[in-house]
């Protein structure tokens, strides 16, 4: 019978890496709840109306990527693809958007099929943040400022930019593309086969082509700038002084546009030439029409997405992570002869009682004193406690240090206050 494998670009996350995943978000949370952000959870399952009315019928997400079936009322479901279009959808039917402010993020995986490859996958993990109420470029400064933060948190701001631009008001952006498509179908034979595929679909997309030929003809492309509405110019060059006075710097990058329908104004991502190709590790901005769109009432909004897998990638290449996040027991607990397991039993959890935030293993294996013994050395752990019949009897225990074989004998009654001790040198 063939072994059953997990689906391909679908990856279990196994202790050693759990490890650092629980590091990672752990961090984040605290930059998060430093800035005062609130947790939202919602389901990975959504009508797929949702997303065709916020992402856009004709993007490469729902036209190729979207995982979506029929339930069995005939209803299509899609599992998601990115998080902001069900926090949306949670705001609006729970009455949190309108005249009012929030600050919310969530976690958790989303999912789109295409070919899993280094730092992409069909299910991937996102923290994604997203704010509601506020029209100003301060917040989109917040927003920045946060991811910013998190950065410096794990030590790696250096070692990635942040890209800016603007898209102007939902009315500019559709003058400007009616201009770049016209010069686009000027020069459709030249472009590579996706972009000539975006000209009808989503033309703004070819801007930020990974294609060298097509990057050098879009120099003759019509200048966003000329588009731009004069409020959005003077949000943009509010949004760049902030920075500015934060200490954050920037570079300002005329085809980012983001792949997704709804932005408007403000748009960032910060990237990274450490992971090859796959560069991009958080982005967002600006989408004021989303909640109307999805018939709510009109609300300004902006966010951002952190992928989980990237960013991590870029953290165990840039060799940043610390060696205390692994998981190793502060104590192996050892026992073997007759009526000892119940001892054991009794002693572990007194300790753990009194310790709870001390690591402790106790072998259930029930072989013989050397093979528990190999087994309190492989874990890493830096004290065994070793109990025998003799030490029933007396009722005593060995505590051995592993790190220096040094042991001795101590008392039940004592064993808290010798462990005190020796884990406080």
């Amino acid at each position: 019978m063939s072994k059953i494998q997990a689906i391909r670009g679908m990856n279990d996350i196994l202790p050693g890496q759990s490890e650092i995943w629980l590091y990672v978000e752990d961090t984040v949370k605290q930059v998060l709840k430093q800035f005062g952000y609130q947790q939202i959870r919602m389901p990975i399952v959504e009508q797929t109306r949702l997303f065709t009315r916020s992402i856009g019928e004709v993007t490469d997400i729902v036209e190729k990527e979207m995982y979506t079936f029929l339930d069995r009322n005939e209803e299509s479901l899609s599992l998601r693809p990115e998080g902001t279009a069900g926090c949306v959808r949670a705001g609006i039917e729970h009455g949190l958007l309108h005249n009012q402010i929030q600050r919310l993020w969530y976690a958790g995986p989303m999912f789109r099929y295409e070919k899993p490859q280094k730092g992409r996958y069909r299910q991937f993990h996102q923290i994604g943040v997203e704010t509601f109420g506020m029209a100003t470029a301060q917040i989109d400064a917040e927003l920045i400022i946060l991811t910013h933060n998190i950065f410096k948190a794990f030590g790696i701001s250096d070692s990635i930019e942040l890209q800016l631009n603007t898209l102007g008001s939902n009315q500019a952006r559709i003058e400007y593309k009616v201009a770049l498509v016209d010069f686009l179908n000027g020069i459709k034979e030249q472009l590579d086969e996706d972009s000539q595929k975006r000209i009808d679909t989503n033309p703004l997309r070819v801007l930020d082509s990974k294609d060298k030929n097509t990057q050098s003809l879009l120099d003759a492309a019509p200048d966003f700038n000329d588009y731009i509405d004069e409020e959005s110019k003077s949000h943009f060059e509010e949004l760049k002084s902030l920075l500015e006075v934060s200490g954050v710097s920037y570079t300002l990058n005329p085809r980012l546009v983001r792949g997704l329908d709804y932005y408007n104004k403000t748009v960032f991502e910060w990237v990274t030439d450490k992971l090859g190709s796959q560069g991009t590790v958080c982005g967002g901005g600006r989408y004021d029409s989303l909640v109307e769109q999805l018939g709510g009432r009109a609300v300004p909004a902006s966010g951002f997405g952190l992928g989980v897998e990237r960013f991590i990638l870029l953290l165990e290449e840039l060799n940043v992570l610390p060696e205390s996040i692994k998981s190793q027991p502060e104590v192996y607990f050892v026992a073997a002869g007759k009526g000892c397991s119940v001892a054991q039993f009794k002693l572990t959890q007194q300790l753990r009682d009194h310790w709870p935030n001390i690591h402790i293993i106790s072998d259930c294996t029930g072989s013989k004193f050397k093979a528990q013994m190999k087994k309190a050395d492989a874990s890493g752990a830096r004290l065994c406690l070793i109990l025998g019949e003799n030490e029933l009897n007396e009722e005593k225990i060995v505590v051995k240090d592993l790190r220096n074989g040094e042991q001795q004998v101590v008392q039940w009654s004592a064993l808290n206050k010798e462990l005190k001790i020796i884990l406080d040198k």
